[in-house]
């Protein structure tokens, strides 16, 4: 078989890691977008104390490697030596195949240092190197003075190996799509249209101009979940190009199939762009059966394998009381992220059809962003005499397995004018818990207001409002 020559793997480092010489200068930063995650991301790699691995994983596009980099770019300003940093892109066609160990003793060889210092060792879409997770487990083990970071796109194989082989070795960071509060950060448009305050110890959020901020929020629907196009026109001018294309086909055309031999790839091509177009409507694997003539346990498969891919967010169904069904025969399915949907379709403008379901994605898209906080998250669905009675958001309490509060995701105000009865299912839900006051609420397009119902308050906010504070709260690590 023929070698690929050392020589020519040498300048591929020696190009990527241009910290290696001396005159390298290091870029000030200050023009920088940065994630909410980037300082506990930093905090988490870099922490010496702790002799661990971090993986860091997420959807394409979501800015994984800019991050490695300004981590780089962090650690070289904090005065840390650039001959005890590499970086390699497991996917480079050079380094096909080759051991990770290789590739270290490669960098000790040009940059000369001892592996009894400090070194930051970061490999970059680690999935395309077979048995990664073995290989970085001895590495883990061999050198504890070296904090290794391994990243990639494809999430569900990564999350899966690192449970698997990484136990007490490796610590999984899961850096998901763009947040409302970020998607406005990014534009340079937070601080002029959300003003903050602490009241009781929380942060609580207003705007001066509900407006712009929904015109903002409907952008942030179409394409605002992925760093790149919320900072460059041409791509917001063609999303439907980029993100379909590039995250979209790449997932359920390479990286599925791959990673789980998949074989119709054209039946999960249907079942997610079913899924995608249906966002947050309740479904039934009876019904996606005999819609789409595939057996139950096939869409089941598939439906894991989309969710394990990040691509969508399976939500369970509670009845009046807060209590899950012992079968999980109908739920509803999320994408995790609104911009997907109009990849794959159309832009929305307000008054479309589909702004309904938009917004109802936007907003649990963030309560995505914490796995603690998601797996306490569901709808309610229940019979009352011949009437089905639904609420859209219901957060339940783990301790006594109660509803703890609940909301109506609406983009209308006449909710809270003159047809607040109308939130029938939400009324019902209160009184049905009112020996223990259930706070309940819903969306508004842009009134803040309170209204009374057969004695019970409902609270009403802005949408776009709410997106923003829920976004941001969990990004920070608050309680929304």
């Amino acid at each position: 078989m023929l070698e690929i020559s050392q020589s020519d793997v040498l300048k591929s480092l020696k190009r990527d890691n241009p910290w290696w010489d001396a005159e390298y200068t290091v870029p000030d930063g200050s023009n920088e977008k940065y994630r909410s995650y980037f300082r506990p991301f930093c905090e988490l790699s870099l922490d010496w104390s702790v002799k661990r691995s971090t993986i860091l994983m997420g959807p394409r596009r979501v800015g994984k490697t800019v991050m490695l980099r300004q981590m780089i770019e962090g650690a070289l300003r904090d005065g840390f030596d650039g001959t005890r940093i590499l970086f390699v892109s497991i996917d480079t066609p050079l380094y096909s195949g080759m051991p990770l160990d290789r590739l270290i003793s490669l960098f000790e060889e040009v940059t000369d240092h001892s592996s009894d210092e400090r070194r930051i060792i970061i490999f970059d879409e680690v999935q395309y190197l077979k048995d990664w997770e073995v290989h970085l487990k001895v590495l883990t083990d061999r050198y504890p003075k070296t904090r290794f970071i391994a990243s990639g796109s494809a999430a569900a194989a990564l999350k899966l190996k690192s449970q698997e082989s990484g136990a007490g070795r490796f610590t999984d960071f899961f850096l998901p799509p763009l947040t409302f509060a970020e998607f406005l950060a990014f534009r340079d448009l937070e601080g002029g249209l959300i003003e903050a305050r602490e009241m009781q110890g929380t942060m609580r959020y207003t705007t001066a101009d509900i407006e712009q901020l929904n015109i903002e929020f409907i952008n942030y629907l179409n394409y605002g979940g992925y760093p790149e196009a919320v900072l460059n026109k041409t791509i917001q001018a063609d999303v439907q190009r980029f993100l379909g294309r590039d995250i979209i086909d790449k997932v359920l055309l390479r990286d599925l199939p791959s990673l789980y031999g998949i074989q119709d790839i054209q039946e999960l091509n249907r079942l997610f762009t079913t899924l995608a177009y249906h966002t947050g409507q309740e479904i039934s694997l009876d019904g996606l059966a005999q819609s789409s003539g595939v057996a139950k346990n096939t869409i089941t498969k598939y439906l894991d394998y989309l969710e394990a891919a990040f691509l969508i967010v399976r939500v369970k169904r509670v009845d009046e009381t807060g209590k899950t069904f012992a079968r999980m025969r109908n739920f509803k399915v999320y994408l995790t992220n609104p911009s997907m949907r109009t990849a794959l379709f159309a832009p929305v403008v307000d008054g479309d059809e589909p702004m309904g379901a938009l917004v109802e994605t936007a907003i649990f898209s963030q309560w995505f962003h914490s796995n603690h906080l998601m797996n306490n998250i569901h709808y309610a669905r229940w019979k009352k005499g011949r009437t089905d009675l639904e609420v859209d958001l219901v957060r339940v309490d783990a301790a006594r397995l109660k509803p703890s509060w609940a909301y109506e995701i609406k983009w209308s105000d006449r909710y809270a004018g003159d047809q607040p009865g109308e939130l029938r299912g939400l009324i019902e839900l209160a009184k049905k818990h009112a020996d223990i006051p259930l706070p309940v609420g819903a969306t508004t397009k842009t009134l803040t207001c309170e209204t009374e119902v057969d004695g019970i308050t409902v609270r009403h906010f802005p949408c776009a409002l709410h997106c923003y504070q829920v976004g941001k709260n969990v990004a920070e690590g608050r309680a929304p």
